[in-house]
């Protein structure tokens, strides 16, 4: 998860992405930042983000982040 912070902070360096649970709802990040983010994550983790896992809950906070990561994982 050291790594997603760290695509995080790159991203958007103001915000305390280890507490806040509203990224989305609050608009701590555009969906400038969330398209960038998804090309990070899924150059960084070997993954794909479909279309359908583009949905605030899995964007709104670092750990719904990493469930999310690690499911596309598993789901190869």
């Amino acid at each position: 998860m050291e790594r997603l912070l760290e695509i995080l902070e790159d991203i958007q360096p103001d915000v305390d992405f280890e507490t806040r649970t509203d990224l989305i709802d609050a608009h701590l990040l555009s969906s400038l930042s969330i398209l960038s983010l998804i090309a990070e994550l899924e150059d960084e983790f070997d993954i794909t983000v479909p279309a359908v896992e583009i949905v605030p809950k899995n964007f709104n906070s670092m750990k719904a982040m990493w469930d999310m990561i690690q499911r596309l994982q598993e789901e190869g």
